[in-house]
């Protein structure tokens, strides 16, 4: 060792520590991932063996959402446009993780610094897109139940709220990319790569606060406020029901059909809103961990920790067909059609229409 001066003594040192990690890689490394030793090689393989498992559970589940939805003509409302649209976000995000379980067996990155943006890039565009897929959803929710006889989006308007939210993403996703503000770089156990929140200068902070507030704290605010109008208008309507029921001196004015619709607004309702508690749980932490990095005490954010956030999203990519087979009616439906030995027992509708259909209100009998 002796002999070994310079960048190989560094290239040699590494090696010898267990990063089995390229020397012109760790060239685009923050020294802060440097000053750690390398992850024990049963984590690497630890969480290959779990992106195996999301890969699969994801990749089927959400394909299977998209082929129901996309040719069930009972799902083919300018609603369910938006949950096409999450379903191929997630399923966007399950696409980049080979790239992962690749480097977790091979202990390091195996295409270096461009597999590393393109895995950035996906991954930018599944998360932001997400976001505002996720804030779109809840604002088609409250124009459906808030003014449900002339607040309904049209198949146009739906379309056209989808492509703003790959719109939305694009400048958060293609900037760090070709390095114009921003930039994507290893993280953690260097076999993943996200924007830089770690360097210490005025843009990278600035750029971290910008994409806090513009693809975590904004969609947070408009989901919150759109439900929180749906909870309110719902009770407000349930108690004008109830006094006029009681001035009617009957107990309810709800009718057989009235129930059914209520019933599939509500389980509708929780749909979307498992989907925005989904996205709660898995970015939060990446939310928590750039803020602590840019603005806070970085000497807490260690490659495990770190990777912590990465396992989160993944994990929700595959949760969130579940929540739409739980509690969809008539996703539920179309899918005990078309894969019987699923064993999904939901009961046929009746042939009245107008009460399944899923972009009738629960507040239908609302005077105007």
């Amino acid at each position: 060792m002796a002999n070994v001066t310079g960048f190989d003594y560094y290239r040699y040192e590494r090696r010898e520590l267990g990063w089995n990690t390229p020397a012109e890689y760790m060239e685009f490394v923050h020294p802060h991932w440097k000053q750690f030793e390398a992850p024990n090689p049963f984590l690497h393989y630890m969480l290959g063996v779990f992106y195996i498992i999301f890969m699969f559970c994801s990749l089927i589940g959400n394909g299977v959402v998209i082929w129901v939805f996309a040719s069930a003509k009972s799902l083919r409302t300018p609603s369910n446009l938006f949950v096409i649209n999450l379903a191929v976000l997630d399923f966007l995000m399950m696409l980049k993780t080979p790239v992962f379980i690749v480097n977790s067996f091979n202990e390091g990155p195996i295409w270096g610094k461009t597999g590393c943006d393109f895995f950035a890039l996906l991954g930018s565009y599944a998360g932001i897109g997400g976001a505002t897929t996720n804030a779109a959803i809840a604002f088609d929710r409250y124009r459906t139940i808030a003014h449900p006889f002339d607040g309904k989006l049209s198949r146009g308007q739906a379309i056209t709220l989808c492509m703003l939210c790959w719109l939305y993403a694009t400048p958060f996703s293609l900037m760090p990319f070709f390095g114009i503000w921003g930039r994507f770089v290893p993280e953690g156990f260097l076999t993943t790569c996200s924007f830089d929140y770690i360097t210490e200068d005025s843009s990278t902070r600035a750029f971290v606060g910008t994409i806090f507030f513009t693809s975590y704290v904004l969609p947070m605010i408009l989901i919150i406020y759109f439900y929180s109008q749906i909870v309110g208008h719902v009770r407000q309507h349930e108690e004008t029901l109830r006094a006029q029921a009681k001035k009617m001196n009957v107990a309810t004015l709800r009718s057989g059909k009235d129930d059914q619709e209520q019933s599939a607004e509500v389980r509708i309702a929780k749909v979307c809103i498992g989907l925005f508690s989904m996205f709660v749980i898995s970015w939060t932490p990446y939310a928590a961990v750039a803020l602590l990095c840019a603005f806070g005490n970085r000497a807490a954010v260690t490659p495990l920790v770190s990777m912590i956030p990465a396992l989160t999203c993944k994990a929700v990519a595959c949760i969130d067909p579940w929540i739409y087979a739980i509690n969809h009616p008539r996703y539920r439906l179309e899918l005990q059609k078309r894969l019987p030995w699923f064993c999904i027992h939901e009961p046929e509708p009746n042939n009245d229409s107008a009460s399944v259909n899923s972009e009738k209100t629960v507040a239908t009998t609302t005077p105007s």
